[in-house]
């Protein structure tokens, strides 16, 4: 088929999918529809509703948005049918039923973030990142039943930098979103490729998968070792970022996001000067205030703080937290559900 003959209903909803319907849009083929979720409530009391980044685009360009709540929902289902789609192309949206995806002749394919079989879920930029991977990718894929388990039409390798963050990673696959949707989509044009399926495991080891983050999985358990933590942190950098509690001296505990930090496998200095006797517990905190530093104890070395944010307060620097607060809570220590007891260190 033609690509100016063939009609493309386009899925997708964060700003990651823009790129991939702006590929599509300027390489001339004809985008019909787009699908993409509904509208989210912001703002204090949830009065105001924002549309999507690909919404968003949409409208600019004048192209007819569906959104439904349920993608089995009827009307949505005939209004689908009525673009008459040829092909339909998913990038980060939602699971789709077989009435949706086994509609246009062609097939519908999706953009995955990870070089599938491995990573198979939500959060695959996040978990390559936490599991210390030092390369991902991205796959296209014919949409099946199963969860990412389509047959595979195409991929590209990408590399994953030891400071890579979830947003820096994300940006980079972004990058090369858009060639990789126009090349796969001139494929199924050229006709449906034969492809096999994809395996259950690799060098008969288990996959790794990414399953969606939650609150309680994002949490930091100060006893994994430097690194360990140090790709924790990362991989959930800035959304939803990687949590702890902190303890400041007369107050109660607060929950303290982590966005940025350095891993350093070797003993602080502090405890060859202050004290070399003792044997202090992982997740003690050890603030520096001349060189506005906040380290933190591990199993093998030590993590420094670079960006943080306090419940209900907005992110700072490390020296900028430490500037606000008052003389009396100079003492600190972090929390970990392994500590008995709460352990402070005083700054000199």
């Amino acid at each position: 088929m033609k690509k100016s003959d063939t009609r493309i209903v386009f899925m997708g909803t964060p700003t990651f999918a823009v790129a991939s319907l702006r590929a599509l849009i300027e390489g001339d083929y004809q985008v019909v529809a787009v699908v993409t979720q509904p509208d989210k409530p912001v703002g204090r009391h949830g009065n105001t509703l924002q549309p999507s980044p690909v919404k968003q685009y949409a409208l600019e360009l004048e192209l007819p948005v569906l959104q439904p709540v349920s993608l089995r929902e009827s009307v949505f289902l005939e209004t689908l049918r009525a673009f008459r789609p040829d092909l339909q192309v998913v990038v980060a949206f939602r699971m789709l039923p077989p009435e949706v995806f086994g509609l246009p002749p062609l097939g519908t394919f999706n953009l995955h973030a990870s070089l599938l079989p491995q990573y198979r879920g939500a959060a695959p930029i996040n978990w390559a990142i936490i599991n210390g991977e030092t390369q991902t990718g991205l796959t296209t894929f014919l949409l099946d039943a199963g969860m990412d388990t389509g047959r595979i039409l195409l991929q590209r390798t990408v590399a994953i930098e030891p400071d890579d963050t979830a947003a820096s990673l994300a940006d980079t696959l972004m990058e090369i979103s858009p060639s990789l949707i126009t090349t796969t989509t001139d494929l199924l044009l050229s006709g449906i490729p034969t492809t096999p399926p994809q395996s259950a495991c690799t060098d008969n080891l288990p996959l790794p998968v990414a399953p969606k983050l939650f609150k309680d999985n994002c949490r930091i358990q100060w006893t994994f070792p430097t690194h360990v933590i140090y790709n924790f942190i990362r991989g959930l950098s800035p959304i939803p970022a990687a949590w702890t509690y902190i303890h400041l001296h007369g107050l109660p505990p607060r929950q303290l996001k982590i966005f940025l930090s350095e891993a350093h496998t070797n003993l602080h200095p502090y405890l060859y000067t202050l004290c070399p006797e003792k044997i202090l517990p992982v997740g003690t905190l050890i603030p520096d205030l001349k060189a506005k530093t906040l380290d933190v104890l591990t199993t093998d070395g030590y993590l420094r703080l670079l960006s943080i944010q306090l419940e209900g307060k907005k992110r700072l620097s490390v020296a900028e937290f430490l500037n606000g607060l008052p003389s009396h809570t100079y003492n600190y220590v972090s929390d970990t559900a392994l500590l008995p007891t709460f352990v402070t260190f005083g700054a000199n």
